[in-house]
């Protein structure tokens, strides 16, 4: 028999055992008054026995439910919940017998003063206008596990391998703990460390500006927040967590987390060391601080550098020691005043040898830059971000957030580089030692004054944005540079010291007259001013000390810009569709002065550009909406790229200023439909957009016979850069197993023009990224989550001696958790990661395996825990990027294998009890 009929077989086989295994519950939910039905009712069976979920699913939009479930002995009650309707309750239904409830009426929720109100039983999940609403209880999760192991049991969350958070498709980019900050608004810190079993509520709204908060206008973003409530009995106690690792390789980590919280008033503490590459703050339950695996919730750049809140620790560019402590306060002052902050140290020091091969592109012919780099660098970073909301009376409303930060940095290299033609003879080599001191500080505020009036959407906002940024830069550089013909060699020994000052001011004021009841009239006037400067100076070795004024070397550049934006638009507010426009002329003065080898040069020019902004949101029924976006303005060039001012700071590539260029005209449109079927549990989501740049400001670079470049600037028409995405989820609940299926594709399609050798190029690059992942779980006993990611890069050139480039990258994961046997927590990552098109000498693929035993002792107060990173040694860096102008193949330091162990101690006590076995009492 062939095999594909046994397939064939056994799959009907087995679809008729399912058939034969499974009974169906369903009915349909109207209004007792009405008749009509209700859409997005919280229909849900739980245990008689023990009053857990069963299942659960939503009424569509007929009304209807239908369970498919697994045939059992044991009874459920059948509940059913829905805003402003009383709950329904079936008792003892039996789940043996296929059974059709028919019409289920739901009856108005009175509301009288001398009411006595019920507190009814929370569901799974409720569906209100503008809020989705989880109840954590709902969804099981380990015993230790942090709120983003919560968030990945939800419904239509999903978290990628980069830690960014979907809901439905969109993206969450504020996180919120009772309503307030918690370590920054991006709330990265709160899913890592606090702990799934205190959280109450997961709640998802549309992101809102302050104005729109306060004003209750709709939100004129697709992106999502995430506010996380704490359960009553547990919003007043203390409790935390703190690890402590010591490993092989001298490899360390140690972590804390302690939250005192008291009503309005909450306090924490965090703190953290290590050098495993990890900002230290991801209390893991099975990996603890240890990246590489399924710790990802805190930000990673393209480069592999890592960080949160402003500040950076390096990444897989070489080996990061850091050191961290912050406090994070909220309080509420008086009964006006809400007030949050919170404060930061940070310290780090990264480490790395670089290899880079690269392919320089030129229309006649390639060459080939080969360069080593050892590196160090350091940094101490303060930051400080405070939050204050002020109700003066119950129409006005006063928000201010300052925030301030002050970093100094230094950085050792050490460098050498040698380029070659394409029958490899020598063009250049140069060899390099700099120093780098710098110091950064800035200060921004955020404020706005919000007012209603007694007439209904009539409102006034005064909202102010500013940001002031010092930059002091000191660099001592020692190299030499060769030429292979005749062109003198550029020797230097000398000191720079670089002042940046960047000023920005931006005033808006908004007031809405209403037209009809969903039809405002907005008048909006805003303001910007931006202020840029830059001071060089430049002092070569005299034979004693470096007061060798080099003016060639030295220059001074300024920039001042203003824009007048005053508009008019309207104001959509229907049940289910919302939107914005706003039209106007945008004045613009922008005025460049530079000071370079004694003459002075300006440049003032005063623009009128029409611009246009608007927003339309459209809501089809409880699941389905869609999004589109409108933008239209201008982007002005910088002072360097205007202004006849020579930048000799590196010996291979000059740039010089183009006082001919035009401000850039840009037009962004992007559209996106999402559909999230709770009753199924399955969703899409769709988006695209395409942005188009007229008079982009390009890079023009001629090429000496020694490959020494000389940079201006020019304008070019049609610069666009395209998209489309698509992402696909489904998830099946039984009992206590949970499948989750998900699968997307990204498609990212840019042309890019310049200037080589006074040959117009032009690169079209095509990058493709389908990805696919599973999760299959047994509540509380193990996961398993295995996952794959293809990537395809390809570029096609015009004017170039190559046509085209092309590499594709294959990465496969399976991550899994166990909890059995009992009171033991073992965890394996294993990673797969194949580079199809890299240079002759790196490395193609590499096998990354992390694996974790962990046992909780002493009434689960304790957990030891023993880890291997990278248990095959086989961890590396090496990339392939590819660019309209070059290919470039660069291979930098990894953390290689060691062995790590760890204990973890719990702590926690609430409402005035002291969890078992803890060490700590309060009164």
């Amino acid at each position: 028999m062939p095999k594909s009929l046994y397939l064939v077989l056994a799959f009907f086989i087995t679809s008729i055992t399912f058939a034969q295994s499974t009974i169906s519950l369903k009915g349909k939910v109207v209004d007792e008054t009405n008749k009509l039905p209700i859409e997005s009712a919280t229909v849900y069976l739980t245990s008689v026995k023990d009053s857990s979920v069963v299942d659960y699913t939503i009424t569509n939009k007929v009304g209807g439910f239908n369970f498919k479930i697994k045939k059992s002995d044991k009874p459920v009650y059948l509940k059913i919940s829905y805003v402003s309707y009383q709950d329904f309750k079936e008792d003892k239904v039996s789940l043996e017998v296929d059974k059709d409830f028919g019409i289920i009426e739901l009856k108005e929720a009175v509301n009288a003063l001398n009411e006595v109100v019920i507190k009814s039983e929370i569901p799974p999940i409720r569906i209100k206008k503008d809020t989705l609403e989880f109840n954590a209880a709902s969804f099981k999760v380990g015993a230790d596990a942090n709120v983003e192991a919560l968030l990945k049991q939800l419904p239509g969350v999903e978290i990628t391998p980069e830690g960014k958070i979907t809901v439905n498709g969109q993206e969450v980019n504020n996180i919120l703990v009772n309503g307030k900050p918690f370590f920054g608004k991006d709330g990265k810190i709160a899913t890592q460390n606090l702990p799934a079993e205190i959280i109450d509520k997961v709640q998802v709204v549309d992101t809102k500006t302050k104005s729109e908060e306060i004003s209750g206008e709709a939100s004129g973003s697709q992106e999502k927040t995430i506010n996380l409530t704490i359960q009553e009995d547990k919003n007043k106690g203390l409790f935390g967590k703190v690890v402590a690792g010591h490993g092989s390789d001298k490899r360390y980590e140690s972590s804390l987390l302690l939250n005192y919280f008291k009503g309005e008033q909450k306090v924490s503490v965090l703190a953290s060391s290590n050098n495993i590459n990890s900002i230290g703050f991801s209390m893991d339950e099975v990996f603890d601080n240890m990246g590489g695996g399924r710790n990802s919730s805190i930000y990673y750049n393209d480069d592999g550098s890592f960080g949160i809140n402003n500040m950076s620790f390096g990444g897989n560019r070489g080996i990061t020691r850091s050191n961290m402590v912050g406090i994070n306060y909220q309080d509420k002052w008086l009964k006006k005043i809400d007030q949050s902050g919170s404060y930061y140290f940070s310290n780090a020091e990264t480490e790395n040898a670089n290899r880079t091969d690269r392919v320089n592109l030129l229309p006649e012919g390639r060459t080939f830059t080969n360069s080593n780099a050892i590196t160090k660098n350091g940094s101490n970073g303060h930051n400080l971000d405070l939050d204050f909301e002020i109700k003066i009376d119950s129409l006005s409303t006063i928000y201010v957030n300052p925030s301030f930060q002050r970093n100094k940095s230094y950085s050792k290299s050490s460098r050498n580089q040698i380029t070659t033609s394409e029958t490899f003879d020598e063009l250049n080599s140069s060899t390099n030692e700099d120093y780098n001191d710098n110091e950064f500080t800035s200060f921004g505020t955020e404020a706005s004054f919000s007012k209603r009036f007694l007439k209904k959407n009539r409102g006034l906002s005064v909202n102010l944005e500013s940001e002031f940024q010092r930059r002091n830069d000191f660099v001592n550089t020692n190299s030499a540079t060769l030429f292979a013909d005749a062109t003198p060699d550029d020797i230097r020994n000398q000191n720079r010291f670089e002042k940046d000052n960047n000023d920005f001011i931006k005033l808006e004021v908004r007031f809405g007259e209403p037209l009809t009841d969903s039809l405002r009239l907005s008048l909006t006037s805003e303001v910007t001013y931006r202020r840029v400067k830059n001071n060089l100076n430049t002092f070569d070795f005299d034979g004693a000390n470096y007061d060798d004024f080099n003016d060639l070397q030295s220059n001074g550049t300024s920039s001042k810009a203003t824009t007048f934006f005053p508009s008019t638009g309207l104001i959509i507010g229907k049940s289910k569709t919302n939107g914005r426009i706003n039209f106007g002329p945008e004045f613009v003065t922008f005025d460049a002065r530079s000071n370079y080898l004694g003459l002075t040069t300006n440049r003032n020019k005063n623009y009128v550009f029409p611009r246009v902004k608007g927003y339309i949101s459209h809501r089809m029924g409880k699941s389905k909406s869609i999004y589109s976006f409108y933008d239209y303005g201008v982007q002005l060039p910088q002072a360097n790229q205007v202004l006849p001012v020579e930048n000799l700071s590196n010996p291979l590539s000059t740039f010089v200023g183009n006082e001919n260029l035009r401000p850039t005209q840009r037009h962004n449109l992007y559209f996106s439909f999402n559909d999230y079927d709770y009753q199924s549990r399955s969703g899409y989501y769709i988006y695209s957009g395409f942005n188009l740049s007229r008079d982009a400001v390009v890079s023009s670079t001629v090429f000496d016979d020694n490959f020494k470049s000389t940079t201006t600037y020019q304008n070019v028409d049609m610069v666009y850069n395209s998209y489309l995405g698509l992402s696909w989820s489904k998830s099946f609940k039984k009992e206590k197993r949970t499948l989750r299926f998900g699968a997307g594709i990204n498609f990212n399609y840019d042309s890019n023009k310049g200037l080589t050798n006074a040959v117009a190029f032009e690169s079209k690059g095509l990058q493709m990224n389908p990805k696919v992942n599973l999760t299959w779980s047994i509540d509380e006993l193990i996961t398993v989550s295995p996952s794959y990611r293809y990537t395809l890069n390809s570029t096609d050139y015009k004017n170039y001696v190559i046509d085209k480039a092309q590499n594709f990258i294959h990465n496969a994961k399976l991550e899994i958790t166990s909890y059995v046997p009992k009171k033991f927590v073992i965890g394996s990552d294993f990673g797969y990661t194949y580079n199809s098109n890299i240079a002759d000498g790196f490395k193609k693929d590499f096998y990354l395996w992390n694996v974790s035993l962990g046992y909780n002792f002493f009434k689960d107060q304790f957990l030891a825990k023993v880890k291997v990173y990278d248990l095959l040694d086989q961890n590396q860096n090496a990339t392939r990027t590819i660019s309209p102008t070059a290919i470039v193949d660069a291979e930098n330091t990894v953390l290689k294998r060691y062995v790590m162990f760890s204990l973890t101690y719990k702590l926690e006590k609430f409402g005035g009890k002291k969890k078992e076995g803890g060490m700590i009492f309060m009164d």
